[in-house]
């Protein structure tokens, strides 16, 4: 199993580069930055600066604050400059794109597999010299002339990884992406009975198995080294499953396990600005179900026992990090099953 890190790393551009030379240095697989206050692409290029193996992605990029070209531009160019680059997509909620963003929202499942199918026919254009006709519901790009050609990228075409929670955008993902990014409120219940099967219906539907697709589990850890340290590691965390759980399109997973009147509680208090009170509706049943909470040596096993035959790679959201040598061998232990 690999093991990612820098999941929720905003856009510090000071930061950026030490930060991902640390990640390497340290064993971790993959460096993640993710779109919140700043761009999550600008970073991954001081990081492929400073860094040699490890991978970059985004974890993940808003696609529909974006258009197809413009993605496929900053794919090819991280790409091409460190070798190392995944393109993380994520749609994001509508009230983000529309009111944030600016931008349309409609059908975001149908959507979202055609930009990606756009951008894989531009990259043919570029890498292959396939000339550029394609046309969809949402997207069309016709039109390519030399100028605007970089030609083929020596390394390829990037990996694309998609973002998920409901069934019709996991099943795009399995038959448009190269692997899936778990939402960190997905239980290991979730994965199993809904997520993979979705996954296995939309690489049925082009033709491929599950080999080679990689899934990114989920990533909610809750650790320390005293029990005060590990106290507050998991009221930050009930806070963060709160925040989730406020949101109607997560709802689906709470009714998987018969919670779904706390959806409504947690959206109740989320209208009023009641933050700190929804983390105390998220009692320790809830906690254990979506978390990790165990001392630092405890927590490969419980990763494995929970998802090792089932995902490839585990990108934390909050990792443990106050002892290094001690999480060293907590990661060593993960990878080595």
């Amino acid at each position: 199993m690999k093991v990612d890190g820098g999941s929720g790393i905003g856009g510090s551009l000071r930061t950026a580069g030490a930060l991902a030379k640390e990640h390497e240095s340290a064993g971790y697989d993959g460096f993640w930055t993710a779109e919140t206050s700043h761009d999550p692409f600008l970073p991954l290029l001081l990081a492929g600066e400073h860094t040699e193996t490890i991978e970059l992605g985004t974890s993940i990029a808003v696609a529909f604050a974006r258009n197809p070209m413009t993605l496929a531009n900053t794919g090819y160019d991280l790409h091409a400059y460190t070798g190392r680059f995944i393109l993380g997509l994520g749609s994001q909620i509508k009230p983000h794109i529309t009111k944030r963003f600016s931008m349309e929202w409609s059908q975001p499942a149908a959507r979202m597999r055609e930009m990606i199918l756009a951008i894989r026919a531009i990259w043919d254009c570029w890498n292959n010299g396939t000339k550029l006709d394609f046309r969809g519901d949402f997207y069309s790009h016709t039109l390519m002339t030399p100028f605007f050609d970089p030609g083929p990228n020596p390394h390829g075409s990037p990996k694309i990884f998609l973002a998920g929670v409901g069934p019709l955008m996991t099943e795009v993902a399995g038959e448009v992406a190269d692997g899936f990014i778990c939402h960190g409120f997905t239980t290991e219940r979730f994965l199993r009975e809904v997520t993979i099967p979705a996954l296995e219906r939309g690489r049925a539907k082009a033709g491929k198995t599950m080999d080679g697709f990689e899934i990114v589990g989920p990533s909610f850890v809750v650790t320390g080294n005293t029990e005060e340290e590990i106290g507050k590691a998991a009221d930050a965390t009930r806070k963060q499953i709160s925040f989730y759980g406020s949101t109607p399109s997560y709802r689906p997973v709470l009714d998987l396990h018969g919670w779904g009147g706390l959806q409504e509680e947690l959206n109740g208090l989320s209208k009023q600005g009641e933050w700190d009170k929804m983390g105390t509706l998220i009692d320790d049943d809830v906690l254990n179900t979506f978390a990790v909470v165990a001392e630092p040596e405890a927590i490969a096993p419980e990763l494995h026992r929970r998802y090792g035959d089932c995902i490839q790679r585990i990108s934390f959201y909050a990792p443990y990090q106050a002892d290094p040598d001690r999480w060293k061998q907590v990661m060593s232990d993960i990878k080595s099953g």
